[in-house]
């Protein structure tokens, strides 16, 4: 890019910076639209069948779910393979605001609402207590008709409200 280190290539090399770094943050908001998108008319529509078990009570410690994991997984890792053979400039950054993503999901949906891991036990405050309320007003339905609250990190106003009142 630069062959010598002027005060306009080190200009360009942070801008450059700053957009990779917008594109990961980009990519993880995106990443809640896709999360909630495909919850509520792929995992609930066509795909019922990898996403059913979730809602039903069950025995053992993966689900057929667990694939829709996997899938973006693949995704992320893809894009970062492309980034590192020089195909794709911003295959890094939108592989890392995926995968960031991933882990902000599993952190959330899989440690803390459902509890697959013993850590985030004693996470208390209302941002956390509004989306487990709305997951489980979600969870109320056991069939892929009525759902409700297909969002994971961003959910209603109306359960945060909830949250805060139960506080007092």
């Amino acid at each position: 890019m630069c062959l010598k280190e002027t005060k306009n290539c080190l200009i360009l090399r942070s801008m450059q910076m700053i957009l990779y770094i917008l594109s990961t943050v980009a990519t993880f908001s995106i990443m809640e639209f896709m999360a909630w998108f495909s919850h509520k008319y792929i995992m609930h529509g066509f795909g019922w069948y990898l996403h059913e078990d979730h809602h039903q009570p069950h025995k053992g410690w993966f689900e057929k779910n667990d694939t829709y994991f996997i899938f973006y997984a693949v995704i992320s890792t893809g894009l970062i393979i492309l980034w590192a053979e020089g195909y794709f400039t911003y295959g890094l950054s939108i592989g890392l605001g995926i995968l960031f993503y991933g882990i902000a999901y599993f952190l959330v949906h899989d440690v803390f609402i459902h509890r697959r891991f013993n850590w985030l036990k004693n996470t208390d405050n209302v941002y956390f207590r509004a989306i487990r309320k709305a997951h489980k007003v979600h969870h109320k339905h056991q069939g892929k008709e009525d759902g409700e609250c297909f969002g994971m990190l961003l959910v209603p106003m109306k359960y945060f409200k909830e949250a805060a009142r139960s506080n007092k």
